[in-house]
């Protein structure tokens, strides 16, 4: 194989000279410096920012999105977005039922459920819903103070649960059920 035949990037030439090895290693600190020339701090504020949308704020001292949350906060804003302000509010009467209505009445009477301003509420005894519906407006106005204006508009006062007299496949429609037969 003559010179002639090698191929050119092996031949040493004009075009392709070989750089100069140094021991004292300027060489490398140039390589180095041209490498990290991009990162100093000048070069950085010379970039302009693209990939950060314009109007954004950088997180830094300034509160931010991605910060952490109060877990007040989080819940606050899911309920809003949910729709669920009234649902815990009514169902908070619910559970101070007691400190709204008085410890005597809450003894004897039970709200069942809440539905289009409607409240049920359900009683020990006959007398006790006698009672709680001599007391409804005044109970309602207390709510409302609570629930917001007009949040209660009526109050469903059902009796206790009694036994039915409805058994058995020989029942009477509109019968007039057990009598006091004793005297």
């Amino acid at each position: 194989m003559t010179p002639d035949d090698q191929p050119a990037a092996d031949q040493p030439g004009p075009e392709r000279p070989e750089p100069e090895h140094r021991d004292d290693g300027l060489d490398l600190a140039r390589a180095l410096t041209r490498a990290t020339a991009g990162s100093t701090p000048r070069a950085r504020r010379r970039k302009p920012w693209t990939d950060r949308p314009r109007g954004t704020r950088v997180s830094g001292s300034h509160p931010d999105d991605r910060d952490p949350q109060l877990l007040d906060n989080t819940l606050g804003r899911l309920v809003a977005e949910r729709g669920w302000e009234l649902d815990l509010r009514v169902h908070g009467v619910f559970g101070r039922w007691g400190e709204l209505v008085g410890a005597e009445v809450a003894a004897h009477c039970t709200p069942e459920r809440f539905e289009d301003g409607r409240l049920v509420v359900r009683t020990d005894s006959t007398a006790w819903a006698t009672q709680l519906r001599l007391l409804a407006p005044t109970v309602v106005r207390r709510l409302n103070e609570d629930l917001g204006h007009g949040t209660v508009t009526v109050i469903e006062v059902l009796g206790p649960h009694l036994p039915t007299w409805k058994k058995g496949p020989r029942s009477v429609r509109d019968g007039r059920g057990p009598r006091d037969t004793y005297g």
